[in-house]
């Protein structure tokens, strides 16, 4: 297992950078190249969604690389595969974010097994609510990997419940829609950050809506880590290595 664990990044990094891409997009052979450069990238953490043809958290321009990599002959264990051929030369933590759907249909514990065998260190399932998720969190927990919850700004009184099934880090969702959808206002983010601290030790970090590097930034002033997403996928579609990495180390600089 890797051993720069989700954990050890954030308590050795005062501001964590995390990223996104969807598995097999725009090509398989893109993603195994960018998964092999990782470590030339500013990115502490990566999210590696698995394309599936329902995502319903995710905003017009994701849901379109899904689809085209789902369209393309990505499954999920084309990307077990792809994660088993670069193992060796990834050392920062990989997170799944995929859909209960593609577990279930898997096999829950087929599923956790691969993951703990190619090194994913926790997985965000925007799907799974927590009402649902104890059984399964109980399993990653034996395989050591960590389920990081989501919370939002509607969350309200479920914050300290939801949050307590979590391990690495609590995902606070910043915006009232989808993926790359728009921020609430600050006042109500700063005031959100401030709720879900109180409610947990774990470190916090924000997500949905933070596409530039001057949102970077400023997100950075509330939260332990700041994910990008939307924008990561749109420099990927390039195709091109080298701009794809120069770009998103000018996203979080």
């Amino acid at each position: 297992m890797n051993k720069n664990t989700i954990a050890t990044v954030f308590s050795e990094k005062e501001k964590v950078n995390i990223g996104y891409i969807v598995a097999g997009y725009p090509s398989v052979d893109f993603t195994k190249s960018f998964l092999s450069n990782l470590d030339r990238t500013v990115i502490d953490i990566l999210e590696i969604g698995i394309p599936y043809s329902d995502p319903l958290a995710d905003g017009k321009l994701i849901s379109q690389a899904s689809f085209a990599a789902s369209q393309a002959g990505v499954t999920t264990d084309t990307v077990f595969d792809l994660l088993a051929s670069v193992k060796g030369t990834v050392h920062k933590p990989l997170v799944f974010l995929v859909y209960y759907n593609l577990v279930f249909a898997y096999g829950v514990d087929a599923f956790l097994q691969k993951c703990a065998e190619v090194g994913i260190s926790g997985l965000i399932i925007p799907d799974l609510p927590y009402e649902e998720a104890q059984e399964l969190v109980e399993k990653l927990r034996a395989h050591h990997i960590a389920f990081i919850p989501l919370v939002s700004v509607t969350s309200e009184g479920r914050i300290a419940s939801i949050a307590s099934l979590g391990d690495g880090f609590v995902y606070a969702v910043g915006s009232l829609g989808v993926t790359g959808s728009k921020q609430v206002d600050l006042s109500r983010l700063q005031e959100f950050i401030a709720r879900v601290r109180s409610q947990t030790s774990l470190p916090v970090s924000l997500g949905f809506g933070i596409k530039t590097h001057a949102d970077v930034a400023q997100m950075r002033q509330y939260a332990d880590g700041v994910i990008v997403g939307t924008s990561i996928v749109a420099l990927t579609s390039s195709n091109n290595l080298e701009e794809t990495i120069t770009q998103i180390n000018e996203l979080f600089k």
